[in-house]
């Protein structure tokens, strides 16, 4: 473009000019005093909000607050810290403050600001304040000054003995409240506390081989509590280390043992066990007691060192058996104490070896040698017995197996007479003589009565038929005399079955060769009267219903 003549050339621009800020202004607390309260005894609560001004730029290192307790809090109970957010001061707690110990504190605080001021910026003054912390008072638990407690007794002190004063302290010096205690732990019930001055009294004696005694320390826990509120308690724990006496024996060991009957094949090796502890026990003393002085005559011991011994026989022989062996066992305490115990002496037969031999072991355990032959005897005598009742009983059964073998079941009339429960399959006709049961011509007497109530079990006053005796086969031995003979007084007893009584025989299993009963047929059925069975009574209410024409009730 051309110039003007008065101007000469020119031409325009935009300058964009960013101004930072720097740390021109310090921050300034918009209060002079701040207050808190906070509870004793504890942590990090907030007590109290300290604000400031700062004109420089929001969240950046010339705004951001520092605070700084700068007198007031010697013990460092709190801290100051900075809310990124609202660049506020949270005056914290972060140790327990007592009230008893500080009632209020008294803090004077400082802030500034993370970037230090700006060079050529003076201050006249720093931005300080006062804050003021309230403690109140809150009901604290009773402690024992000396937790934990460590006494030392010797055992068996007597029962109410009083042993010590166990108080507790309530740090509320200010509140006047009474403290009561209660025992809270006490395994073996040994103590007793009294319940206004904590005065420990034993209920019992005290024990230190006691299984409640770990490595000789006692332990009971007790409790104090305070009547505020609420109430408030802690516990204290008392230990009481016990010290040995002398209050127990040692005991023989070991109870039961077993030698050779014959001396210098081998010896019983003996110790004690006692409960006390060192210098009340070993080294010990054995000796056998002088009455009865059969025990010094028939024993003997020798001493090992301070607490083994050697039991052996003094004589040349003794009886196997069983020996009760008292011996006297004295410890080292101070006064020493002894006890007889007795030790149970298996004596019996050794071999080369010097062990106990089988039979000598049962000798040993109390029984003679004619003892032991009396005992084998009568077990031989009672497995003798017992042999021959099995081969008497085997002998009887084949007997009856053989008797039921000679009888002929055809000639058993018996055969075929079943019950009549049975109602399963068809029937079949069995030839069968009535003639057996009762001939008709010998019924005229019985047709004749005149009518009413007839026994049946009597015996028919008419002359009896007679049977014909049934040739005998000859048996071998005497089963066929003895069958023969019952053959012959059945046959030859007028006064035998069947006249009076039908015999009930149980139901003997399916397969059997006789027929049913209900199958009896007579060839000349059609030309008999069998209205005479009507008479013979209930017991031959079927038969003749069957052959009558009756009908069933």
């Amino acid at each position: 473009m051309e110039g003007n003549l008065n101007y000469g050339l020119s031409n325009t621009a935009t300058a964009i000019i960013m101004v930072t800020d720097v740390n021109d202004n310090p921050p300034e607390f918009t209060s002079s005093t701040y207050s808190g309260e906070v509870p004793e005894n504890r942590i990090e609560v907030v007590v109290a909000n300290l604000t400031v001004m700062d004109r420089d730029q929001p969240h950046s290192p010339n705004w951001n607050a520092v605070y700084r307790i700068i007198s007031g809090d010697p013990s460092g109970h709190f801290t100051i810290r900075t809310d990124p957010v609202t660049n506020e001061g949270l005056v914290t707690v972060v140790r327990e403050v007592d009230y008893e110990m500080n009632r209020a504190f008294m803090l004077t605080v400082m802030v500034s600001n993370q970037a230090p001021l700006a060079s050529g910026i003076q201050m006249s003054f720093q931005s300080t304040a006062g804050v003021t912390i309230s403690v109140t008072d809150v009901n604290e638990p009773p402690y024992f000054p000396t937790n934990h407690k460590l006494i030392r007794l010797e055992e068996g002190v007597p029962t109410g003995t009083a042993l010590m004063t166990f108080s507790a302290v309530d740090p509320d010096r200010f509140m006047q409240q009474a403290i009561r205690y209660s025992k809270l732990s006490d395994p073996a019930n040994w103590l007793n506390i009294n319940a206004t001055n904590g005065q420990i009294i034993t209920a019992a004696v005290l024990d230190r081989e006691s299984a409640y005694v770990k490595n000789n320390v006692y332990e009971a826990t007790f409790l104090a509590a305070d009547n505020g509120i609420p109430p408030a308690s802690g516990t204290g724990t008392l230990q009481i280390y016990l010290i040995d006496i002398n209050d127990n024996a040692p005991e023989l060991q070991p109870k039961e043992a077993q030698i050779c009957e014959k001396p210098n094949l081998n010896v019983i090796n003996i110790t004690a066990a006692d409960a006390d502890i060192d210098p009340n026990v070993g080294p010990f003393v054995f000796e056998l007691p002088s009455i009865p002085s059969a025990i010094r005559k028939n024993w003997t011991i020798t001493r090992l060192n301070g607490d083994y011994g050697q039991l052996g026989l003094r004589i040349i022989y003794l009886e196997a058996g069983v020996y009760d062996v008292p011996i006297i066992v004295t410890d080292s305490g101070n006064p020493p104490l002894f006890n007889m115990s007795i030790i149970k002496v298996k004596v019996c037969p050794c071999d080369e070896n010097g062990d106990c031999t089988t039979i000598g072991a049962v000798a040993a355990a109390g029984l003679g040698t004619g003892a032991i032959i009396a005992i084998l005897i009568c077990i031989i005598i009672l497995l003798t017995m017992v042999l021959l009742f099995v081969v008497w009983m085997k002998r009887r059964e084949k007997e009856r197996h053989t008797k039921q073998l000679l009888i002929d079941p055809e000639d058993d009339v018996r055969d075929n007479i079943l019950k009549y429960d049975e109602e399963g399959g068809g029937e079949e006709d069995q030839d069968y003589d009535l003639s057996q049961l009762q001939q008709p011509e010998n019924m005229d007497h019985v047709l004749n009565k005149p009518n009413g109530v007839r026994r049946v079990d009597e015996r028919p006053v008419g002359a009896e038929p007679q049977y014909p005796i049934r040739p005998v086969i000859p048996h071998p031995g005497d089963i066929g005399d003895f069958i023969n003979e019952g053959l012959r007084a059945a046959d030859n007893d007028p006064t035998a079955p069947p006249y009076d009584s039908l015999l009930v025989f149980d139901y003997e299993g399916s397969g059997s060769t006789a027929g049913s009963v209900s199958s009896l047929n007579s060839s000349s059925s059609g030309d008999q009267d069998y209205d005479y069975l009507n008479d013979w009574g209930p017991r031959f209410k079927k038969l003749a219903d069957m052959y009558g024409g009756g009908e069933d009730d």
